[in-house]
């Protein structure tokens, strides 16, 4: 099996966003690599699961299932979407050293916090990621107000 690049898995977690969008819910979607391979992928299922919790990057860490913590900190994170303080928050507890994003126009998350504990944060400024992310804004503001904890 090759082993992922950052785009590769950045567009696993773009169809993780879609297949959320189609069910859906919130299009955000995040896949976790530990040296190169893909041992999970998931996608935003608040609405789907009535879940206050389960963002796309919990989501990914859940479909991965317990790991040692030392597959964590050799562990890529990559994100439809700059992760929330929340996700943020899980990212650093697990010792994930690099966060891929897929971008950071909609919502800049937890990132400077991120990189002043040493994670290593790329943003790739995908125009899919924005697109998506901003479609369903339009289509669905309440919805994402809910989701980032605003009125």
């Amino acid at each position: 099996m090759a082993l992922v690049t950052d785009e590769e898995l950045l567009a696993i977690a773009l169809e993780q966003a879609r297949i959320g969008r189609a069910e859906g819910g919130v299009p955000i979607g995040a896949a976790l690599a530990v040296d190169g391979r893909v041992v999970g992928a998931g996608r935003n299922r608040r609405i789907q699961h009535g879940s206050a919790i389960r963002h796309g990057e919990t989501d990914a860490l859940e479909q991965a299932g317990r790991l040692p913590a030392r597959d964590y900190r050799r562990a890529v994170m990559a994100t439809t979407l700059s992760p929330c303080d929340m996700c943020t928050g899980a990212i650093l507890l697990y010792g994930i050293p690099r966060v891929v994003i897929g971008e950071n126009r909609t919502f800049l998350g937890g990132e400077d916090d991120l990189r002043s504990r040493g994670v290593e944060v790329v943003v790739l400024d995908s125009a899919e990621c924005f697109e998506l992310m901003q479609a369903f804004i339009r289509e669905h503001p309440d919805v994402w107000n809910e989701d980032i904890g605003e009125e």
